[in-house]
This record gives structure tokens, C-alpha cells and sequence, in this order.
């Protein structure tokens, strides 16, 4: 990360250039985990909202708890795996498709494409 000094109404701040995960910047074990169960996440929150179904029928599509579906709702990953968290979106009526190939980089990446 960059940092830069930064004036504001109250005296000098710092302002960093973000690494593009939010995870990683914060020194959060596995941060591309973590980013890849957020989007993840996001995702079964934005079908759950267009849905228009209570809590409680979710619950029941998505075998859990009401709570657990609260949680969802309010984007939080909460301790899903990334497997769980795709085992939702085939029960929410997605397709989830893994692509395995080889990285330009030195260590490969976890992404979330949208079809």
C-alpha cells in the first residue's frame, strides 16, 4: 500500500491506495479466502433480496436456521465455507462452475465471475 499525507479540516490524515482487497490490507489471514466468500456472500444476498421470500422459507431452500439466513441477508459470511456458501447458490437454483488453469502470477488468484 501507498501512503500519502493528506490535509483535512482537522489536520494531517493518511490516505493508503488499497491493494484491491480490503482483506488483505486489514492483515487478515487468508484474505483471498475471505474475499472470495464475501462475493460469494454478496451474491446469495442479492438473489435472497429479489426473491421476496421471508427468512423462514430461505431457511428452509437453503437447509439452515433463520439466523443463519439473517446473516446472509446482511452479507455476512459468518463461519460458511466457500464450499457451503456455493452449496447455497445451487440450492437458490444457480449454476456454479470451478475453472482450474494456469496463472501468469506467481500465486494464482480466487475469483468470482458473474454469468
Amino acid at each position: 500500500m501507498k501512503s500519502r499525507g493528506a490535509k483535512s479540516g482537522r489536520g494531517v490524515g493518511r490516505v493508503s491506495k488499497g491493494s484491491g482487497n480490503v482483506f488483505a490490507d486489514l492483515g487478515l489471514a487468508n484474505p483471498e479466502q475471505e474475499l472470495l466468500k464475501a462475493r460469494l456472500t454478496l451474491q446469495i444476498h442479492s438473489i435472497l433480496k429479489e426473491s421476496g421470500m421471508t427468512q423462514v422459507e430461505m431457511a428452509k431452500i437453503l437447509g439452515v436456521r433463520q439466523p443463519r439466513v439473517s446473516l446472509l441477508t446482511r452479507n455476512r459470511a459468518g463461519n460458511f465455507s466457500v464450499g457451503r456458501l456455493m452449496e447455497f447458490l445451487t440450492a437458490l437454483r444457480r449454476d456454479v462452475e470451478i475453472t482450474v488453469r494456469p496463472s501468469r502470477k506467481a500465486h494464482g488468484e480466487l475469483a468470482v465471475v458473474l454469468g
